[in-house]
């Protein structure tokens, strides 16, 4: 292969990687690195790498004196797909290790976006409509709350796929979705049924809240990228005004018929009703988690981790510390412990912490102000603007933690491994892990080195070696480092 056509090749590779990532929701920073550490990987080191929210630009110059060489790749959707996100990390990682060339990378990576999911259409419906059962259950919500939650979680999943089919964009489908579940919820609400029905409008707005993008953006505006960053923060706000216009027309409309839907008063928390917000949202978390295609191995870890983050957020906000900061800071441990387990579970971060953090989406900030803007009174009116800014400031608070806890994890993880290397002595029970170093490091030569002169000296005849070998010996215990 010449080195022109494998450098096209190779450029062609990264960005249709980039593309993968940067629409599955993976900051930009994070993409860029992914795709220069590819190029570099292959043998093009002299790489430039350029993301502005749906371009992705890649460029090589072998020398000052000869023209650069560039490929462009734009990214047509942005489909939330944590199957095909882990599928490419893992290829990035063989790749890395040079287990795959250039060859066979392309062709699993064209496997991968060629290929169907694992779980059928109707099942993601499904965990749709678990994912707001859970969170009508976290509110509190009766077996009535929780089963109409389900129905219409469902007509807003098939709703929104219809729309999604014909092409109609993101803010519509909002709009469709938010409004269909208002229109539920004041039937329900003119029926002879006793049903608290702004628990359930509250459930599928955290549902469309899901896959509103606010953390990317904020990663992008953290580290550098503003250009992205206020593509994809503008693309967050209009998703979630979307979902404001949805659920402002539904009560607007009840109103005009005469159905009132209350404000909703969350309740006194005790021990039992924390426990259903802990329980339902696990369920939330990792029916989302499950909606969005993840491996069915995460499941779990992401239930378990969004129960705690609960907890935490319940217990700091009982005191009367703000609903940001409590939320802020059970976003911060969801952050610092999803870099391990993501790592346990051969998964990306990613997958863990948007999942995690779903039940605690301000669902109830959005709602409550909606409906006292609706009452249009002056005191109403104010109370009303002070609930949408809190829910701003909760959004904010969720992903400014999760990152945080993300940049404290993985310093915190190298420096445990090296601690862990420096304690490890010999071990009576388990296997003793090396980590292995690359061929040609400095390490290695000067180990080579070093049994190249013992058995030197020992042809010499200068030492009596009897049975003692180098570090590599068997019958001593490696200690790198």
């Amino acid at each position: 292969m010449s080195e022109n056509r494998e450098l096209n090749l190779t450029l062609d590779f990264c960005l249709r990687v980039g593309e993968v990532l940067l629409s599955s929701g993976a900051g930009a920073a994070d993409v860029t690195a992914t795709m220069l550490s590819l190029a570099r990987a292959l043998g093009f080191w002299q790489a430039e790498c350029d993301i502005t929210f749906t371009s992705l630009e890649m460029s090589h110059q072998t020398s000052p004196d000869e023209p650069p060489v560039i490929a462009t790749r734009q990214v047509k959707q942005r489909v939330i797909d944590y199957q095909h996100l882990t599928r490419v990390d893992h290829l990035v990682r063989d790749v890395l290790r040079e287990d795959l060339d250039l060859r066979q990378a392309r062709a699993e990576l064209g496997r991968i976006v060629s290929t169907g999911h694992d779980r059928p259409r109707w099942a993601v419906t499904g965990a749709w409509a678990a994912m707001s059962a859970g969170v009508a259950m976290q509110l509190g919500g009766d077996a009535a709350v929780v089963v109409l939650a389900l129905l219409s979680a469902v007509t807003i999943d098939r709703l929104q796929l219809r729309m999604a089919k014909r092409r109609m964009p993101a803010f519509y489908q909002q709009v469709a979705g938010a409004g269909a579940a208002t229109l539920i919820a004041a039937a329900a609400a003119a029926s002879p049924l006793s049903i608290d029905v702004s628990l359930v409008i509250t459930a599928n707005i955290v549902m469309l809240l899901a896959g509103v993008g606010f953390m990317g953006g904020l990663q992008d505006a953290l580290t550098g990228f503003y250009i992205t960053a206020g593509a994809r923060l503008t693309e967050a706000i209009l998703a979630t005004a979307g979902i404001i216009a949805g659920v402002s027309g539904g009560l607007s409309l009840a109103n005009v018929v005469g159905v009132q839907i209350p404000e909703i008063d969350p309740g006194r928390v005790d021990i039992q009703s924390v426990g259903l917000m802990i329980v339902g949202s696990a369920l939330a978390a990792a029916a989302f988690a499950f909606a969005s295609y993840s491996p069915g191995r995460i499941l779990a870890p992401i239930a378990g981790i969004a129960a705690v983050a609960m907890g935490i957020s319940t217990s700091l906000a009982q005191p009367g510390l703000g609903r940001a900061w409590s939320v802020g800071t059970a976003a911060f441990f969801v952050g610092l412990v999803a870099f391990a387990v993501a790592g346990r579970m051969r998964v990306p971060p990613l997958v863990v912490v948007v999942s995690a953090i779903v039940p605690m989406l301000p669902g109830i900030s959005i709602y409550r102000g909606l409906t006292l803007l609706a009452e249009g009174g002056r005191r109403d009116s104010s109370e009303g603007l002070l609930a949408m800014v809190t829910a701003a400031s909760v959004a904010i608070a969720l992903a400014a933690g999760v990152i945080l806890g993300e940049y404290v994890a993985q310093p915190l993880k190298r420096e445990a491994q090296k601690l862990e290397v420096r304690l490890s002595g010999p071990r009576l029970v388990g296997p003793v892990r090396v980590r292995s170093r690359r061929p040609g490091s400095s390490a290695q030569t000067s180990r080579r080195g070093r049994s190249r002169a013992r058995a030197e000296d020992a042809d010499d005849g200068s030492t009596g070696a009897t049975g003692v070998t180098g570090d590599d010996g068997a019958g001593s215990t490696a200690q790198p480092g």
